[in-house]
Parts: C-alpha cells; structure tokens; sequence
C-alpha cells in the first residue's frame, strides 16, 4: 500500500513537492488554507481587471522546464511564454532611463555608451557568472543541506573562491564598474536576498546572468499560468487538492506525525511536508517539545524584505512605460539601509511598476491598462491604512513626474496590500514576502532543515528553508525535499 503524504500549502514549493511524491507512488493530498492554490502566486479578478497577486519576474526559465520534463511535459503543453525585450527599463530621472536590451551584442553597446570599455568588462563578468549559475544551479541548490559535508567533495571545496562566497557583490561588482547607474543595475537582483549588496556574497551574481542572458519571460495570462498549470499536472498524477482547508493543528503522538487537524476536518497522513511559512507551521502547528527552534532564534534570523503593493486599474493605455521598470530615481543605500540595518518605513523609497497589459492585452479591459506597483520594505513594520495611503501618493506623485503623464485621476480599481495581509493569508513571519534572507550565514546547511530532528516524518519545504527565497528556488525546493522523503521511505 502506498504511503499517504499531507503536503500543507499549495504555492509553488507544495506543488512541485506533491507533483513529485505523486510520481513516484506516494498518495498525495494538499490542504490549502485560501480559496485559490498558488500561495504568493494567487491571482484575482475583478471589473475586467486580471492581477497577480504576487511574483512578476519569470527568470531561470531551464529551472521550469526541468521541472516539466520530470513528467515527460514540456512549459509549452501549460502556457505561452514569451522573451520581453527590453527586459525592463530603469527609471534615474526625468529623461533618464535606461531600457535594459534582450540581446547580448546590443546590451554591451548600451554599457559603452555609459562607461567606454565596460562591455568587455560585461564578458568577464558574464563568463564568471555562467560558472556560478552552472556550479550553484547544478550542485549547491541540489542539495538537502543537512550538513556541512554534503559541500565537502573537491569539486565544491575547490569552486568555493572562485564562486566568491567569500567576496561581497558589492565589491565584485565596483572592482570591474565604475559607473554608478551600470552598478545599480548588476546590484539590483539582490534586493530581494534580504541584505545589501555589502552583505550579499558574491556568489549571487549568478543572478544577472539569469536576468542578462538567459533573459525575462512573460507567461501570457500572467504568472498564475504557471500555478494552473502545475495543478493540471498534479492532478493528472493523482494529486487530491482540498481548497479552504486551513491547518489548525499537527498531531504527533509518540514523536511521529498521525493525522492533520484543519478548520474543517481531520486528514491522516504517513508523512506530512510542510509548503507553508515554516516559522508557522513549527512555531504553531506543533508543541513546544516538537520545535526543532526556539523563539529567540527565529527572532534572530534575518527576513527578506516584505512589501507594500498596489494593485490599480487605469482606465486608459500609458506612455514611457514597459511591462517591467524599475525607479531608481532616489537613492539605493539609502533605501536598502532602511530595509536591512535600521528597519523603518522608507524616507525616499525605490519601487517597481509592472504593467503586463502592455504585453498582454487579456489582463485588462479593451483600452485599459493593468498595474501593479511595488515598494521593497523592512519586515514587522507598523501596517496602517493612513501609512499605505501615504506612500501611494509618494510613489504616484513620482511615477506621474518621471512618465510625464496624468495616471492617479485614471485610477478606476485599487487595492492595497501589505504586512498584515501576508500575515493574514499566509501567516508569513514578520510580515513577510519573499522568506528568509540569502546572508553567508543563511545560506546552504545553515538555513533551517528540511527535515524535522524532533518529529520523525515531518518535512519542510519552500523560501524559508533551502534553497531560499524565489519562484525558482521554491520549485527546486519541493523537487528536493521530494527526493528525501523517496530516500527515507524506499521500499
């Protein structure tokens, strides 16, 4: 008889993580708290409008590929998916923006004509990247990091300094750039790790090679493409989704995990994976004498940002805009120095507008635009209606200067999202919105473990465990803790 596997949560780590076990005979049931699988990944409708609730960016596009071809499957049987150019665009001022191109021959012109010599410098850079984007893609997030010796072998050990781990990104990047704007740009993927490019290793510029060569991609009807087409998936390999099914508790008699008690139900499990927040589900789903971690450490633990997101519908099509940008236009320290070292609301935030009607036309009304703005913050801040309003008219009184056009008298839907609806949705930890932060001393076998030392066949999955926070990593994650549970239960 086939084990019985209760995977809680059904973002993207959950998902892959059922899809897996499912494939290789487990019995299989998700137990989602929300009324929409996905997690972060949801989606809503409303007056026409289509909006993401959650991740924008589609990079590392083998990473989804990989995962489809598991089955046999390829993306293209789920979604459409089509290569941005220009990638994004990034707004310094009025009159000042820098349109990032999709082909290499064409970005290293652009890099000239800010710094003379800096595309051969870009070749370097690139080049070293490619090896850490094969090296970290194909052997560090592979692995389960139970210990330090699983990056004992000569290979790794070896690859250690010419992975830079030891290096700052900061560093890396400043010893070969020396323009400011070009070092925004190759900084700008580590926003989101959770520290500053100071405190980011460098082995992270793995991150602008998947943003650089292998590109930005755009499923068409938007990310939850991605989530439909998992759960098609899932449910072809036998997979049971129970929507609306918040956990309230795990029950573990005898240091083994028997049944999972919900708001609605009672569901039995030989082995249970836990896809949602991981502070959650072991801070309070469990009793204390079935913690692996103490309050105090997980209070310790440095977050990724969260953040304050607007959802809006305009009620006419926008100029200077593309389907990514960035606004750059204050300063990055400044603002990375609120998010990181002294956590506070920010003084001249940078945000990021998405505006997917621009390349896909099924997100908003005929003649509408759809936008989603979002401004990078500290977790376990304060969250009120008053401050959210405040930084709307921040961001909008900018967006209107920078673009030169008229956008918040157009606003026809709005909604506002922030630290309490993460809390609120997905009991994410401070507030939370991408996870726990990639520091060195986060990274690999420090992060906490995929499998519980307290609860014998209870396992974690998703952005606060390894290999960290981001839809790539999240589909790797579940894929791994998958292999695991196959290992640890092998008939």
């Amino acid at each position: 008889m086939s084990k019985k596997v209760i995977v809680i949560g059904s973002g993207f780590a959950g998902l892959a993580a059922a899809c897996s076990l499912a494939d290789k005979g487990f019995e299989v049931t998700i137990l989602e708290k929300n009324q929409i699988a996905g997690g972060r990944a949801r989606k809503f409708e409303v007056d026409g409008f289509t909006f993401d609730m959650g991740p924008s960016w589609y990079w590392m596009p083998d990473v989804f590929e990989q995962f489809f071809a598991r089955f046999g499957k390829k993306v293209s049987d789920y979604y459409d998916l089509v290569r941005l150019d220009p990638s994004y665009s990034v707004f310094f001022g009025k009159d000042d923006v820098m349109n990032v191109p999709a082909k290499m021959e064409e970005l290293k012109k652009m890099f000239e004509s800010y710094e003379p010599g800096s595309g051969a410098k870009l070749e370097q850079f690139l080049k070293e990247a490619a090896y850490k984007y094969e090296v970290g893609m194909n052997e560090f997030v592979q692995k389960p990091g139970h210990s330090i010796f699983e990056f004992a072998d000569l290979r790794v050990v070896s690859s250690l300094f010419r992975l830079q781990m030891f290096q700052s990104m900061s560093n890396h990047v400043r010893k070969l750039f020396k323009n400011e704007q070009l070092i925004k740009l190759l900084e700008f993927p580590v926003l989101f790790l959770g520290a500053t490019p100071e405190k980011t290793p460098a082995l992270y510029s793995l991150m602008n090679y998947a943003d650089l060569v292998l590109g930005t991609w755009y499923p068409m009807g938007g990310m939850h493409k991605i989530v439909e087409g998992m759960l098609s998936l899932a449910r072809e390999l036998g997979v049971r989704i129970e929507l609306g099914q918040e956990v309230k508790q795990i029950y573990v008699p005898n240091g083994h995990a028997t049944k999972v008690i919900t708001n609605q139900d009672e569901f039995y499990a030989d082995i249970i994976v836990g896809g949602a927040d991981y502070h959650h589900v072991e801070q309070q789903l469990l009793q204390p004498n079935h913690r692996m971690y103490s309050t105090k450490y997980w209070d310790n633990r440095t977050m990724a940002p969260s953040s304050l997101l607007f959802y809006l519908g305009v009620s006419k099509k926008l100029n200077n805009l593309h389907h990514h940008n960035l606004f750059f236009d204050e300063d990055f320290s400044t603002h990375a120095y609120e998010i990181y070292e002294k956590p506070s609301w920010p003084s001249k935030p940078l945000f990021y507008v998405c505006a997917p009607s621009i390349t896909d036309p099924s997100v908003a009304p005929e003649g509408h635009e759809n936008i989603f703005v979002l401004i990078p913050l500290a977790p376990n801040l304060e969250d009120t209606q008053e401050l959210r309003e405040q930084y709307y008219h921040i961001v909008m009184d900018r967006l209107e200067h920078l673009t030169g056009q008229s956008v918040k008298d157009h606003v026809v839907y709005k909604r506002s999202y922030a630290h309490q609806d993460f809390e609120k949705d997905y009991h994410a930890y401070k507030g939370n919105a991408y996870g726990l932060a990639n520091t060195l001393m986060q990274t690999a076998f420090l992060k906490p473990k995929l499998k519980s030392k307290k609860v014998a066949n209870l396992f974690f999955t998703g952005q606060l465990t390894t290999p960290g926070p981001g839809v790539p990593p999240s589909l790797i994650s579940g894929q791994v803790v998958a292999e695991e549970i196959a290992k640890s239960y092998a008939s």
